[in-house]
């Protein structure tokens, strides 16, 4: 499966008394490349959780950020304070002669009698990389989802590509006789009149035949071509952006070729829209897993 390298995951659960949540990005990156944003009292487990990514993810830059929302956290009565308050309220009662009545609600909400104390909890590193799986799961599906929708993409560039390496396969036989026709006329002419070689005139003409002939440049781009139709068919399980990124090199060396025997402008136009083509397609094959 052909996986692009942008995408966004994110879970949630609980791990050591605290809602935890997950985030992870990814974007193009040559090799493995995370960066991993821990709470301070889950970063003895940053080992772990930096081998799960590895495992779900070959290629690209992975930022991984997770916080803490804690929902363990309870009501706590200061009894000491809470203490001193009835002692307080007491003695203003006697001196002032007040009801003597005094119930539990009016003191919990006296200043600062209330606080709030958090249950802690152990935990694990196992608890932790749980999540992690998870958010990881959503960025690979994220990551697959885009990936197809990109192999469509290039498929669509490089059958534009294709057709018009098939316009300079057609053309260039009779490219070939119009250049020596030519040839054989331009001589003729400087020639005025005074006997021709015509032995030494095929032996140029041939010369200049072999210099313009692209044959075995198509023949070796729809070579290439095919390897990267068949590299998206079916990918390698290490990845496919690595070996797509040379066969387009190789593509664009032949085509460069192709331009340079060309001499013909209809030939050159079509050279032209293959390299732009090729450029766009490198620009998301370097996006690709």
């Amino acid at each position: 499966m052909i996986r692009s390298m942008t995408g966004f995951g994110v879970a949630e659960g609980d791990v050591a008394g605290s809602r935890l949540t997950v985030e992870i990005r990814s974007v193009n990156h040559r090799f493995f490349n995370p960066t991993l944003k821990l709470p301070s009292q889950f970063t003895r487990w940053e080992g772990e959780v930096r081998e799960a990514l590895r495992k779900s993810v070959s290629r690209g830059h992975v930022t991984l950020f997770a916080r803490v929302d804690r929902t363990a956290d309870v009501a706590v009565v200061d009894e000491a304070r809470f203490s001193a308050y009835v002692t307080q309220l007491r003695s203003l009662q006697q001196r002032h002669g007040l009801d003597a009545s005094l119930d539990v609600a009016t003191i919990l909400r006296m200043p600062d009698v209330m606080a709030s104390g958090t249950v802690e909890e152990e935990g694990s590193a196992a608890d932790l990389v749980a999540i992690v799986e998870r958010a990881a799961k959503a960025l690979d599906e994220m990551r697959t989802a885009e990936g197809a929708r990109l192999v469509s993409y290039l498929d669509q560039r490089l059958s534009i590509v294709e057709e018009a390496y098939k316009r300079i396969e057609e053309r260039a036989p009779a490219r070939l006789i119009e250049q020596r026709d030519r040839v054989r006329q331009t001589v003729r002419e400087l020639a005025e009149g005074v006997a021709v070689d015509e032995q030494r005139l095929a032996q140029e003409i041939a010369i200049l035949a072999d210099r313009l002939d692209v044959s075995e440049e198509i023949s070796r781009f729809r070579s290439h071509l095919e390897a990267f139709r068949g590299a998206l068919r079916k990918p390698p399980s290490d990845g496919v952006g690595k070996r797509l990124g040379f066969l387009l090199q190789e593509m664009l060396r032949e085509a460069n070729t192709t331009g340079s025997k060309s001499n013909d402008a209809s030939m050159l136009r079509d050279v032209v829209l293959i390299k732009e083509e090729l450029e766009r397609i490198r620009e998301q094959v370097e996006n690709l897993e």
